[in-house]
């Protein structure tokens, strides 16, 4: 039988590489990071960075998590670049980690943060400006669109939270819609209304995003037949994220641990699910702020409430 693992870390973002990091500085000795691209996350597909403490310069993701494998593995944490299936628990307690390539390794304790990914509009133009004017972050880059116009493409509550965010930084912000009601609670959809600064455009769907080699120029806009042209330099997309939870779904059909309506990992404060011995961190779990900062920190958490649970299957 295969060496079993302490604790087993699935996805390596800013969670996972911080969850790591805490655990083998904590003492733990056999903990490994799977990771089936690159380490890092989502966070280095961003062109610009300027909000993370103790960054003076803006820097794009990459440039940022440049430096977080080297060190979070000097402590002793292992790394494997492989794709995890699917995790489920044993009658023997302890968790399966099933690994693509019929590998299988044993973990008595495990913390997934395998984050979420914005989806996509499917909009034209939309992946060959990302980064150069398309964002799917405003928190992250609103900033560079000071006492500039934007668009926001979507009519859920993220779309219209991250416009009346937006108009604390920009001149003006138009919310696109394909219909002519929003799917936000009402109280949000009563703010954006009052606020003078948004311009509703509804029953309205998006052709293309148009642009040049500096970046996003417009938008076209269709109306019932009728086109506008949004001269815009940003486009903000907010059409839903998709949780990755996909290692957590059983060949029964049911989730490893308790979920939210929108599968996320339901946790507490202390990162636990409702399964012992498994931990969630990052944009996964419920009512994560998706910030870079937030999620280390979360893995800080995790990590250290699966060093104590560990602790005290010994005693």
């Amino acid at each position: 039988m295969s060496e079993i693992l302490d604790l087993a870390i699935v996805g390596g973002g800013p969670a996972g590489l911080t969850a790591g990091m805490y655990a083998t500085r904590g003492g733990l000795q056999n903990v490994v990071m799977y990771e089936k691209g690159v380490i890092g996350g989502q966070i280095t597909k961003s062109s610009e960075i300027e909000n993370y403490p103790g960054i003076t310069q803006v820097v794009s993701g990459l440039e940022l998590m440049e430096k977080w494998p080297e060190q979070v593995m000097r402590f002793g944490l292992k790394y494997e670049m492989a794709e995890v299936v699917r995790i489920s628990k044993g009658s023997d307690n302890l968790f399966d980690i099933s690994i693509e390539g019929d590998k299988n390794v044993k973990a008595k304790s495990v913390i997934v943060c395998t984050g979420s990914n914005p989806k996509k509009s499917g909009v034209e133009g939309e992946d060959e400006f990302y980064g150069k004017g398309v964002s799917f972050c405003a928190t992250c880059d609103g900033f560079f669109y000071k006492n500039k116009e934007v668009a926001i493409l979507g009519g859920g509550d993220a779309a219209l939270e991250e416009a009346l965010f937006l108009t604390n930084i920009c001149s003006k912000v138009y919310i696109v819609h394909r219909r002519d009601e929003f799917r936000a609670s009402p109280a949000t959809v009563q703010r954006v209304k009052k606020n003078n600064k948004i311009e509703l455009v509804l029953n309205s769907t998006v052709k293309k995003i148009y642009g040049d080699i500096s970046g996003v120029n417009g938008l076209i806009i269709d109306k019932n037949g009728d086109e506008r042209d949004l001269k815009v330099p940003g486009v903000f997309v907010f059409v839903g994220m998709k949780v990755n939870n996909e290692v957590l779904l059983q060949k029964d059909g049911n989730f490893l641990c308790e979920m939210s309506k929108n599968g996320e990992v339901i946790a507490d404060l202390n990162m636990k699910t409702s399964l012992r011995g498994l931990f969630a961190a990052g944009d996964i779990r419920i009512d994560a702020a998706k910030q870079v900062i937030c999620a280390a920190g979360d893995g800080a958490t995790a990590a250290i409430n699966a060093i104590n649970y560990l602790e005290g299957l010994h005693e």
